[in-house]
């Protein structure tokens, strides 16, 4: 069975189409066929004006109907599209959805940052980890961040909040947003039992990969501080040419690294594990319990 999910976030869109091979005796296996990556940054608009401009509007349509072209020539039948926290700001999301949903016959949701973070769960990671140790998932977008603590086998909690990277390279997360943040993470997260970072996103896999880690293995909170000291001195261009970083990677990762810096000292976290899972890969296998509860 074919199945294809469709992220449209802050700063990206991403199609992943997966193809899932079931064994009655064995958990279904979910092989990645293809992932693209449209860079359209609809955060710069809506986290400025409050509305996506009709420039922002079209690259969207334009997106979704190559998106739609793909799913037809890969057969797939099933399709799940969703949108994060820049539509969820938007004041013309609806419309927009609506044009998309006219031209594409594709349903697009605005899904909650709460839901947000239940789908990055989704992955079901830290059911595969050390059983001693606590968990908490950590992902960093354009316009926000969502947290997930697993704990004790279960989930202890999920928040989102609007703190993202593009919202930082806007000015627009207060001090206050900061300390709610930091006063959430540290009543909410107790010491006792070690706890284990575990990143998603786009940012921290691109610094997963400049460290030449093996994939399995953890990066160090001091790996990160080093990466966010090293790129932060140098500008955007100069992270282009050295890193080989794309320009809508390059300006983003160092706020990313902010980001995943903050949550981890306030979690008392000394690593960070990164799985390659996005909020795609929960869609695709929450698109698939809900097929396989249909029927």
């Amino acid at each position: 069975m074919k199945l294809a999910a469709i992220d449209i976030g802050s700063n990206a869109a991403r199609l992943l189409i997966s193809e899932v091979v079931e064994n009655s005796n064995e958990k279904p296996v979910f092989l990645k066929i293809n992932l693209i990556r449209v860079p359209l940054r609809l955060g710069f608009d809506v986290f400025d004006t409050g509305s996506i401009s009709e420039g922002k509007e079209q690259m969207l349509l334009q997106t979704i109907k190559a998106y739609k072209h793909l799913l037809n020539a890969y057969n797939v039948k099933h399709v799940i599209a969703c949108a994060t926290s820049a539509m969820r700001d938007a004041k013309n999301a609806k419309e927009i959805i609506q044009k998309v949903k006219k031209e594409t016959q594709l349903d697009i949701d605005v899904i909650s940052g709460d839901f947000e973070a239940t789908l990055i769960y989704e992955n079901h990671i830290a059911d595969k980890m050390n059983k001693e140790h606590s968990y908490l998932y950590i992902d960093v977008g354009g316009g926000s961040t969502e947290l997930t603590f697993f704990t004790e086998g279960k989930i202890s909690f999920k928040k989102s909040f609007n703190i993202g990277t593009i919202r930082i390279l806007k000015n627009m997360v207060s001090d206050q947003t900061w300390d709610e943040m930091k006063d959430f993470i540290k009543i909410n997260i107790k010491e006792g039992k070690k706890t284990t970072a575990i990143g998603s996103g786009g940012n921290i896999n691109k610094v997963f990969s400049l460290s030449k880690r093996k994939d399995g293995k953890p990066l160090s909170i001091e790996t990160l501080r080093d990466y966010h000291k090293e790129l932060s001195n140098v500008s955007v261009y100069e992270r282009i040419m050295l890193y080989n970083l794309r320009e809508d990677r390059a300006d983003v990762i160092v706020p990313a690294l902010f980001i995943y810096l903050n949550v981890m000292k306030w979690a008392n976290c000394e690593e960070i594990y990164v799985p390659k899972i996005g909020l795609a890969d929960g869609l695709i296998q929450h698109l698939f319990k809900s097929l396989k509860k249909d029927n």
